[in-house]
């Protein structure tokens, strides 16, 4: 493996029911990793998207979502997009501060859905 795509997990695993998407960067798929607060949040979303998609399973299925972030004032931003992508009753959730990311990216996002 080498570059920034290759990696030695699956993106998405469906098992009992659950769709385990894993953690999720800003990471475009030509490879390009987003900066910015609110840019690398976006492209993280739209990271996740795409993964569940590749088991046929939506946003509207997920229902427990985990933010890893470099500075957790980026929390506010974090709860706007939250808020923005679910609507009540809302995905249970979790904010975490880490030292640092892959690719110096400023957030991850790991993801539970029900399996379509």
């Amino acid at each position: 493996m080498s570059g920034i795509e290759a990696h030695p997990y699956s993106d998405a695993v469906v098992a009992g029911g659950l769709v385990f998407v894993s953690g999720s960067l800003p990471l475009r798929p030509d490879g390009v990793v987003v900066g910015g607060r609110a840019e690398a949040l976006a492209e993280a979303m739209e990271t996740v998207r795409r993964r569940l998609a590749t088991v046929n399973a939506r946003l509207e299925d997920v229902v427990k979502a985990t933010y890893y972030l470099t500075d957790i004032t980026l929390r506010d931003e974090a709860n706007a997009q939250f808020c923005e992508v679910w609507s009540e009753p809302r995905p249970a959730r979790t904010v975490v501060e880490v030292a640092e990311l892959p690719y110096g990216s400023v957030v991850e996002i790991d993801i539970v859905a029900l399996a379509p």
